[in-house]
């Protein structure tokens, strides 16, 4: 992955979210992804969540019955050297950073959201 497929990667992740589309999100997840979030505490009892699947199931009880989102891409960069991906993105009054680790195939394998205002 390189600078331009990540911008790519981050119109097609926004585009996805605003639709709630969570396959779509999910699609760029490896099989044994793990995404790391202080809101999985209020459904898991943890801040981890392993595996695409898991992640999956996770979102739909999370985000599911919302039919559409706002979420607005302030920045974001592109470090080739460790294929990390960091999103600064705003979703009515919150703003939150995301980062992202890809591997070789161009799959997330390790996701971490901060969230403050």
């Amino acid at each position: 992955m390189d600078r331009a497929a990540a911008g790519r990667f981050v119109e097609a992740w926004c585009a996805n979210w605003c639709k709630v589309d969570i396959d779509a999100v999910v699609s760029h997840f490896a099989e044994n992804a793990e995404m790391r979030s202080p809101l999985a505490i209020k459904l898991t009892d943890s801040p981890v969540v392993a595996g695409a699947e898991n992640i999956r199931d996770y979102w739909r009880k999370a985000y599911g019955h919302i039919e559409s989102a706002d979420l607005k891409i302030l920045s974001w960069s592109w470090d080739d050297a460790i294929a990390r991906l960091t999103v600064w993105w705003q979703l009515g009054e919150t703003r939150a950073s995301e980062f992202m680790d890809f591997d070789a195939a161009g799959r997330v394998v390790r996701s971490e959201a901060f969230y403050g205002k």
